[in-house]
């Protein structure tokens, strides 16, 4: 198998927010192309990649679906040289300002190939509104500084232009790597994983291996992609929260312990209880994770598209998730790749037989 990092830091260098994904479908159609068998886009732009298997025609299918889209930040104005903006998926303004960002401008004097280097800046306390010193300063009051003249701006600059963070990706030691688009890059590197070591063993289901787009703002890339391939079930790989500062309750998770299995309405039981128990047979530890209700993840989508389609998901874990800041153990990518290509990989001809709805 090979080592996974360079591929990964190459994904968390690119922007590719929703609905602007191509930066970075580029690079996983570049990786993806020597271990599949067919590649393609839908008509929203989510990248499909086939692994047939040893069956004879029509085999089963399964859906293994990680969203490749990233939140970011819009331009939706300019102000004087500088730019003001809205967010692309879920953006906390807590720690937005001071934020490094590049511009992807689109104006008539702009290079695309050479986004502006920016920051994300706030007003000074006293020339704020009295209700707003000393608190939280939300987007419509910060702005993005580029440094350059009101003039020069108006050149470069379009309402509509995307903006993405700019933090590269930092190894915290060998074994934990901190950057942006962690969500959901860290799945796009398992599913990559995965890929690799199906490569040189027998499956017998078609693979369908599916980076998403615009998950971040609606799930829209699961809902079409599984309602086009129609898989007879899917798999769902994702982050979930990490235990980390004032997150450390039930509902997180530790770094490098393992993935974690999600169970609640979203998700189909004897698949849960097929996937804990290959866990344990493996001895990769995995954590229940309770979702009581929209699991919040393209899960959600594959889950209800076309007839109702049978969906497990997993969660890696990160902390400080939707900051330019997440971090993750690579064991947990590492470990997650594995567990699914081990399912995919014992997976019979008549597995769907067994699949009742009694876990």
């Amino acid at each position: 198998m090979n080592d996974i990092l360079p591929f990964l830091k190459e994904l968390l260098i690119a922007p590719g927010l929703s609905g602007f994904e191509s930066p970075v479908s580029e690079i996983i159609q570049k990786e993806w192309k020597p271990l599949v068998d067919e590649i393609s886009l839908s008509q929203l732009g989510s990248l499909h990649g086939l692994c047939r298997g040893n069956l004879g025609a029509p085999r089963p299918s399964v859906l293994v679906a990680t969203h490749m889209d990233a939140i970011g930040l819009m331009v939706t104005g300019l102000q004087n040289g500088f730019l003001r903006f809205t967010d692309v998926g879920g953006v906390d303004p807590r720690v937005l300002p001071g934020q490094q960002v590049w511009v992807h401008a689109s104006g008539p004097k702009a290079d695309p190939h050479s986004p502006l280097q920016g920051w994300v800046v706030q007003p000074s306390a006293h020339l704020l509104p009295e209700e707003l010193e000393n608190k939280v300063i939300q987007i419509e009051n910060l702005f993005i500084d580029t440094s350059l003249s009101p003039e020069q701006v108006r050149q470069l600059v379009r309402v509509g232009d995307i903006v993405s963070f700019a933090q590269a990706p930092l190894d915290l030691n060998a074994e934990t790597l901190a950057g942006h688009s962690l969500d959901n890059r860290a799945a796009v590197a398992a599913l990559t994983i995965c890929l690799q070591e199906l490569k040189s063993r027998q499956h017998a289901w078609d693979i369908w291996a599916v980076a998403t787009v615009q998950e971040e703002v609606g799930l829209t890339g699961a809902y079409t992609s599984t309602f086009q391939l129609r898989p007879s079930l899917a798999i769902v790989i994702d982050t979930t929260w990490a235990k980390g500062p004032g997150s450390g309750d039930w509902n997180t998770f530790p770094l490098a312990k393992g993935p974690t299995l999600f169970w609640g309405p979203n998700i189909h039981p004897k698949l849960h209880k097929s996937f804990k128990e290959l866990a344990e047979k493996l001895e990769i530890p995995c954590a229940v994770e309770i979702t009581g209700r929209h699991s919040g993840t393209d899960a959600y989508a594959t889950q209800v598209a076309a007839d109702g389609i049978p969906t497990m998901a997993i969660g890696i874990p990160i902390r400080y998730m939707h900051t330019p800041v997440e971090v993750v153990a690579l064991k947990d990518i590492r470990r997650t790749g594995r567990l699914v290509a081990e399912f995919i990989s014992a997976m019979t001809d008549d597995f769907m037989n067994t699949l009742t709805l009694e876990s």
